[in-house]
């Protein structure tokens, strides 16, 4: 397993849709660990593909708390079947846009349907962080962030920030 590199804003390639998944395969699962393993160690508790510049529809979540075992979920070609009409309201951040944390309404249930790691088709009603987290991820598969669910004015604000921070950046080295 290996750690990747995140795929920050203001990077277009976050803006892309995802591909569906055509075969879950031995280098499709080890994109899936190696996605585990970048989000434990950024920390974080979902990731999808594109955020690690791989535009499949993939993500990976774990919401076990701190000392607790690890809870590795992997959801290829997830789909929202269905979503509450009650809703809930979280502050959500994004290892893709770090240290910037908003509140997001979402439906506080949904129903999911994707396969696992066997290739098994799965449907899961999820509630909580879980809903939260998932519609999050499944957003990203969308080329959707979670600022595109708060005010435009704040938003801009984000955009504008990552926008000035990408510029400040020292260009990467290349090796070569």
């Amino acid at each position: 397993m290996s750690i990747k590199p995140l795929v920050i804003l203001p990077d277009p390639v976050l803006r892309l849709a995802s591909k569906p998944v055509e075969r879950v395969d031995a280098p499709l699962l080890k994109l899936a660990d190696d996605m585990l393993e970048t989000m434990y160690d950024a920390p974080g508790i979902g990731l999808a593909a594109i955020q690690v510049g791989e535009a499949l529809r993939m993500l990976v979540i774990d919401l076990a708390k701190e000392g607790d075992a690890p809870a590795p979920q992997v959801f290829i070609n997830p789909e929202i079947l269905q979503g509450s009409d009650e809703r809930s309201v979280y502050e959500e951040g994004c290892l893709s846009i770090p240290d910037y944390y908003a509140e997001v309404e979402r439906p506080a249930q949904v129903r999911v349907r994707h396969l696992d790691r066997d290739g098994r088709l799965q449907e899961v009603e999820a509630e909580g962080l879980l809903a939260t987290c998932l519609q999050h991820e499944i957003d990203h598969l969308n080329g959707v962030l979670f600022i595109d669910h708060i005010s435009k004015l704040k938003r801009d604000m984000v955009v504008k920030k990552f926008k000035k921070l990408a510029r400040d950046r020292p260009p990467a080295r290349t090796i070569g």
